[in-house]
């Protein structure tokens, strides 16, 4: 696999840095910054691109050209990241078209209320309905695989557990990039150990995630922590997470959790990258590498 180098990467990451920290950016700085972002993502003519509206919900499908008429009832239902409070169908666009174009099957993304306007549990609950709004819409549980990044990642994690709780029918399986898997206590050992080496991630930002998104919500919601419950039952998954990253203990403690309760797991741990490092695969040799593994995964529940 060709890779980035040692130089390529300290340049990559000191942008970040310099970019991408937020905690002193108000929400509506946040959101504006990524609206200008979105301008300079390359543009995929091998897609189509459907607007779709679900309930109150936005969102879009992403549709391979090459597989259209292949896997009409397939699809991969994508929940972005953003921190609750960010994140649209634009700014996602080029990762989730090499996602679909990597698995050979459509994507259907949605915008989730967002907070602080929108606090727990409309995320959760918009997620929930996107997924029970295929199924209503003739899809078939095992046609349809979840994914998501950062707490996007997160969201399809607590979707699985919901349905499982509720009786309902599980999907087929789920991949998760960087997700965050305990959001209560934020007590990962690599918080610490890579603090110095995140160019996005810190505990400090982690936890106004968890302030933002709770709100007026007094006390602590388990739900928020999927490391810490039951995952017997649970599809399997497959895990991307990076090893400079400070979510890397979620991704390693919740791979071993799950695994002790019965749930095939695939863990890949990245060198030298970051959370969600898979956004930059129209630059990271390593990243459209990582959306390969994602696509072969995707195809493998079928």
């Amino acid at each position: 696999m060709e890779s980035t180098s040692i130089e390529q990467l300290k340049a990559i990451k000191d942008y970040l840095k310099q970019t991408n920290r937020n905690e002193n950016q108000t929400v509506e700085q946040i959101r504006q910054k990524m609206a200008k972002s979105e301008d300079q993502l390359p543009l995929h003519s091998d897609v189509n691109i459907q607007k779709v509206t679900i309930g109150h919900l936005d969102g879009e499908w992403i549709i391979p050209i090459a597989s259209e008429s292949k896997n009409d009832k397939k699809v991969i239902l994508y929940f972005h990241g953003g921190g609750f409070i960010s994140g649209t169908c634009d700014f996602y666009r080029d990762l989730t078209s090499r996602i679909s174009k990597s698995s050979g099957v459509k994507v259907l993304i949605i915008e989730y209320r967002l907070a602080p306007e929108y606090t727990y549990p409309a995320a959760n609950d918009d997620c929930l309905s996107a997924y029970e709004w295929l199924l209503a819409n003739g899809y078939s549980a095992q046609d349809i695989v979840l994914g998501g990044d950062s707490v996007g990642g997160s969201l399809a994690l607590m979707t699985l557990i919901s349905l499982r709780d509720k009786g309902g029918t599980l999907p087929a399986g789920a991949f998760l990039l960087s997700p965050h898997t305990d959001l209560v206590h934020l007590d990962g050992e690599s918080y610490l150990s890579r603090a110095e080496l995140d160019p996005t991630g810190s505990q400090e930002g982690n936890k106004r995630i968890l302030d933002v998104y709770l709100g007026s919500h007094s006390g602590q919601i388990p739900l928020l922590s999927p490391l810490l419950l039951n995952l017997e039952d649970l599809p399997d998954l497959f895990i991307q997470v990076g090893d400079h990253e400070v979510l890397l203990s979620d991704s390693t403690r919740f791979a071993e959790r799950a695994r002790e309760a019965g749930v095939g797991v695939t863990l890949e741990v990245w060198e030298n990258m970051w959370s969600v490092f898979q956004y930059l695969a129209y630059m990271l040799p390593e990243a459209q590498q990582a959306i390969t593994n994602i696509g072969q995964y995707v195809r493998t529940r079928w």
